[in-house]
């Protein structure tokens, strides 16, 4: 399968992280060392069921690293038409590819084998959306402070991964679907008004589970939607704040202080 990692964002002067940035690349950050992004395709380099990445955003001039081949599509301005040029690449460079993964350059602790488990997941039930969570338990155990926002369901309570996995069809249909979920992608309840007054009413009384909101979605949405519940808190960790990006850089320095003892 391939890989999509959207990279384009430069945060503005209003963005908390513009005074760490200063106009660059947000994935281009240093973490423990090395970019931020370069996390992220070490990751990719270590999973055995990647086959190509597409990186949006970036120039092959900035000298990053991947064991798998790698091609470079220049940054189409917005979320979406991002990911559908990626998307259109993946469709060049080999047709037959149904499904691809679409992964966020700010999950610096991503490993191998979570994006391999991923991959099975799609493996196994066929869909056109895969849209990973994170349970807060999960997420608090390995990251306390990790400050996320959270969606309140029946059974958990959820914040939302960071790298995902759709059908390639979806780059071509219900694109006005998509410019109204990834625009509000940081506000659960903006996303959840799309589904109707009747599953807001539900989700704020907690009497909707994981799955049943899946259901509701598909069918408002005419899609086939799946929900995958991670069991790893990397997937869902992304750099949006400063006390994130200093938790990471602790994280990623005590991992590579773990490797080199």
């Amino acid at each position: 399968m391939n890989a999509i990692v959207i990279a384009g964002g430069i945060p503005l002067p209003e963005d908390p992280l513009y005074t760490y940035t200063e106009g660059r690349s947000k994935a281009m950050l240093d973490i423990a060392g090395k970019p931020m992004i370069q996390w992220v395709l070490d990751a990719l380099s270590e999973a055995h069921k990647v086959d190509k990445v597409i990186l949006i955003g970036l120039s092959e001039k900035i000298g990053l690293r991947c064991a798998k081949p790698i091609f470079y599509v220049s940054n189409q301005g917005r979320m979406l038409e991002n990911i559908v040029a990626g998307v259109e690449k993946s469709l060049e460079l080999n047709p037959q590819n149904e499904y691809v993964l679409i992964v966020s350059s700010d999950i610096p602790a991503l490993r191998g084998e979570m994006v391999d488990w991923l991959v099975e997941q799609v493996q196994q039930t066929p869909a056109d959306v895969y849209y990973g969570v994170v349970p807060r338990d999960v997420m608090e155990q390995r990251y306390p402070n990790s400050k996320r926002t959270w969606t309140r369901l029946k059974e958990m309570e959820v914040c939302g991964a960071d790298i995902n996995a759709c059908h390639v069809r979806m780059a071509t249909e219900h694109l006005d679907l998509w410019e109204d979920l990834i625009g509000n992608r940081k506000s659960p309840i903006k996303q959840i008004m799309k589904l109707g007054l009747d599953t807001v009413l539900l989700l704020l009384l907690r009497r909707l589970t994981i799955d049943e909101v899946v259901q509701r979605a598909s069918q408002r949405l005419g899609i086939h939607g799946k929900a995958i519940v991670w069991p790893w808190a990397e997937a869902g960790m992304d750099v949006d704040k400063p006390h994130q990006l200093e938790l990471m850089r602790e994280d990623l320095e005590r991992t590579l202080a773990k490797t080199s003892a």
